[in-house]
């Protein structure tokens, strides 16, 4: 049985914003065990609903979603041309050095690993212009790792992820491209989506959404 339990933080004609946890998929898989997903919850309660963008299963955070075709094309056309903020909280293995500005950037390409899908790399000839910037927020030196806030510029899948991997400082709890878990002294991938800022596909208004991370 379907479960019917969404975090909604907004919600009105036009659009939702639901608070995904950790461990969720966002839209159905395949086989009846992978149908349970914040896109078939929120379906339950808003049958208009639509999907507009994705975070993976082990990320949590703020996801939004479009009521009815039209503010789904007005949204999704707002994520391909970049015009929706997106910040992210992760803490990486490692001690990451602070960049010389106050925001680093990570500018590689990134392609379908084919032999290990879904597994990403960076794909200096055949993979997607992909940027993210990143800021140093803290060290845990008992721990080893690094806090760090995040922004995509673009959003090619298991970007931040990859990213993140390639300078040497996977995500904590990341199985598929860090340490395995009994080495990460985590329950969970830390990655969190924590605020989303974008204008209202009918009004206008510039709306802003956090989510504090739960890590």
């Amino acid at each position: 049985m379907l479960s019917t339990d969404l975090t909604v933080l907004y919600a009105d004609a036009a659009l939702l914003v639901l608070d995904k946890s950790a461990g969720l998929l966002s839209v159905p898989g395949r086989g009846a065990d992978k149908q349970d997903c914040l896109s078939a919850r929120a379906q339950a309660l808003y049958p208009d609903a639509l999907i507009t963008h994705r975070l993976d299963q082990a990320t949590s955070g703020l996801m939004l979603m479009a009521r009815g075709a039209d503010a789904n094309r007005k949204l999704s056309a707002a994520f391909a041309t970049r015009s929706v903020g997106k910040r992210y909280i992760a803490v990486v293995e490692g001690i990451l050095a602070t960049p010389d500005d106050e925001w680093g950037v990570i500018n590689l390409p990134i392609g379908l690993d084919w032999p290990n899908r879904p597994r990403r790399i960076i794909d200096a000839q055949n993979g997607k212009p992909s940027v993210t910037r990143w800021r140093m927020l803290s060290h845990d030196k008992v721990k080893q790792t690094t806090r760090l806030e995040l922004e995509p510029l673009t959003g090619r899948s298991h970007q931040l992820r990859v990213h993140l991997q390639a300078l040497g400082h996977a995500i904590v709890g990341d199985t598929l491209y860090g340490r395995a878990p009994a080495a990460s002294h985590a329950d969970r991938m830390l990655l969190h989506a924590q605020s989303l800022e974008l204008q209202h596909p009918v009004s206008g208004e510039t709306l802003r959404f956090v989510s504090a991370a739960p890590f």
